[in-house]
């Protein structure tokens, strides 16, 4: 488990393609490595990897990344010298100091805007169906594993949207969210309690309303709304 407090920006030092798997290693900040062991976890982007070889003196381990993670995730456009946020995995008891994360990637969205108003930095992203009903003003949310909190949020008809996200200068300082441009792909893990409460609530409508759903649906739309809109409000 991670707590969404990004320690540190590692680098990429090496990589090394296989079939069906990528190698790389990575470099971290002085001192981060100390006490880290081969098969402990690090979340890298919010991605949870296993440390497969270690070099504590030199601050570098490697990490192996399988096709499927490849495919879900940015880690197969990673090239020698990308920068990504890292967690060492939470120690029982530690202070959670953001929200707890399993670091289980749940989808890829994408920067649209941003803008800076004084000392501050508002990234706005774009989230695919079915995914924006996860999402609410207030709630937590997980962007390359930092956890963070959604300021803002706007639904559409068919389950897309977007939501934003307030940096201050720490945050920016302790991220790479300052290098992320418009049209940047992000990982998102979405949180945990509101997943199970909305699935557990679209549930049990579906249980009630049965053949019905389909002809609430209908009249929503017609009227300009959803039922995830509706759920979500």
């Amino acid at each position: 488990m991670f707590t969404g407090i990004v320690q540190a920006v590692a680098q990429v030092a090496a990589l090394q393609d296989r079939p069906g798997l990528r190698s790389f290693t990575l470099q971290f900040p002085p001192g981060f490595c100390q006490g880290l062991e081969i098969g402990a976890s690090v979340a890298s982007d919010g991605v949870c990897l296993t440390v497969t070889a270690l070099d504590e003196a030199a601050d570098r381990a490697d990490f192996d990344v399988m096709q499927q993670s490849l495919n879900l995730t940015t880690l197969g456009a990673l090239q020698p010298g990308s920068r990504l946020n890292v967690e060492r995995a939470a120690r029982d008891g530690a202070e959670i100091g953001g929200h707890p994360l399993s670091g289980h990637v749940d989808f890829m969205a994408t920067v649209q805007a941003i803008r800076q108003p004084e000392n501050n930095h508002v990234i706005r992203i774009g989230v695919p169906a079915p995914w924006m009903r996860y999402i609410f003003a207030k709630g937590y949310i997980a962007v390359n594993g930092a956890s963070l909190t959604v300021a803002e949020a706007g639904r559409e008809r068919d389950g897309s949207g977007w939501f934003e996200v307030w940096l201050i200068p720490e945050t920016l300082r302790m991220t790479t969210f300052a290098e992320k441009g418009v049209g940047a792909a992000l990982h998102i893990e979405i949180e945990r309690q509101t997943q199970v409460m909305v699935d557990t609530v679209r549930a049990a409508v579906d249980e009630r309303l049965g053949p019905l759903l389909p002809a609430l649906e209908a009249w929503l739309a017609s009227q300009g709304q959803s039922l995830d809109g509706v759920l979500g409000g």
